[in-house]
């Protein structure tokens, strides 16, 4: 589907110079001289390549639609991630690379995440934006450091260290960003 350059918007994947792209950052620049454009950083699905293009209100370009469909997280073993579609069972196992190293640690049993192909080839993975995890390991408060923006390191059951607020203790269940590993609050 051809859209305008300048409506691309980050996590739509574009068909631009033979190759899949996915737009990562976006950024709209008006210089005093000439049109308006907007700035795009682009990666290459199949191998990650980044390129930085120009597109003009004007330049139309091919907006690809993915399939995506539910699948949910079976098991790990080795490199090799297993899913199962919920509607008719069928079992794809998946490379830890095609999922995003990343996002990995992010797996848990039974997650629902939606698996995005493009002509019957698997492209990508998509989790859901917020997991619940468990706090292990968190330093103590340092008495005096109230200061609103004040953040201690912790380590989360799935072994990456987040930033969270002062309150948090070892055993608390916290919602953490899937796409930058943030602290967004204290699960209900």
């Amino acid at each position: 589907m051809k859209v305008n350059g300048n409506s691309i918007r980050p996590g739509n994947v574009i068909e631009h110079k033979g190759g899949l792209w996915r737009a990562v950052k976006i950024q709209h620049t008006q210089p005093g001289k000439g049109g308006a454009y907007l700035q795009v950083e682009l990666k290459e699905i199949m191998n990650g390549t980044k390129l930085n293009e120009r597109f003009r209100a004007s330049e139309n370009v091919e907006k690809v639609r993915l399939e995506q469909t539910d699948y949910q997280y079976l098991f790990a073993e080795g490199d090799m991630y297993t899913f199962m579609n919920n509607e008719n069972y069928e079992q794809i196992s998946l490379a830890g690379e095609l999922i995003g190293e990343e996002q990995v640690p992010y797996l848990q049993e039974s997650m629902i995440v939606q698996i995005e192909s493009y002509e019957e080839k698997v492209i990508g993975v998509a989790l859901p934006e917020k997991v619940v995890l468990e706090i292990v390991e968190a330093d103590a408060v340092v008495k005096g450091q109230t200061a609103s923006s004040s953040y201690k390191p912790a380590k989360l059951e799935n072994g990456i260290s987040i930033l969270v607020p002062p309150h948090i203790a070892a055993g608390t269940k916290i919602v953490v960003n899937t796409e930058d590993g943030t602290y967004v609050e204290r699960a209900k």
